[in-house]
């Protein structure tokens, strides 16, 4: 089962998986492209660009179609790197690209989307607010609303990381 842990920066994603390992030994979590590419030696930019978000999408994209495994949960999904490209300039994907995320996306058993919260769980101020609030919108709208026709099924988490754990250890033992 290949799982997606999606939403904008600041949301708690990252913390969602680490708490999720603990209740899930047999999770096997696959870090972001970001984090992938920066032990691979790849150098990005102070602030990320539309051409580093393509090579992240893509590299996502890869993440998922290599992964194997009873219950593989990646630290974010190749259409949160879509997101974030659109968001920063609506014209940039190519079409390859967004026919390549759609093809990995249908490649994955569920999406837990974390969405931004009012009032905002996370503790620090995120940089670059306004990109993360279109960022969810457009997430919203590709995964949840289901916009971009990928049929993904998706699982929005809230309340405590305590409350979130929770929904995604009671829905995942609902898929087995």
């Amino acid at each position: 089962m290949r799982i997606a842990v999606s939403g904008s920066h600041g949301t708690g994603k990252s913390t969602l998986i680490t708490e999720l390992a603990a209740v899930l030994p047999e999770m096997i979590a696959i870090d972001e492209a970001y984090d992938v590419m920066l032990s691979d030696g790849a150098a990005f930019g102070e602030r990320l660009r539309v051409d580093d978000f393509e090579a992240l999408c893509e590299r996502e994209v890869e993440l998922v179609d290599a992964s194997n495994g009873d219950l593989v949960v990646f630290d974010r999904s190749p259409a949160d790197y879509l997101a974030y490209m659109v968001a920063l300039d609506a014209d940039a994907p190519s079409r390859k690209l967004i026919t390549d995320v759609g093809e990995a996306m249908e490649m994955i058993d569920l999406v837990i989307f974390v969405p931004v919260e009012e009032p905002d769980r996370v503790r620090v101020t995120p940089e670059l607010p306004r990109l993360r609030k279109r960022v969810h919108a457009l997430l919203r709208e590709m995964l949840v609303e289901d916009g971009w026709g990928w049929g993904v099924p998706v699982l929005e988490v809230r309340g405590s990381m305590e409350d979130r754990v929770h929904q995604v250890v009671k829905h995942v033992a609902s898929l087995r």
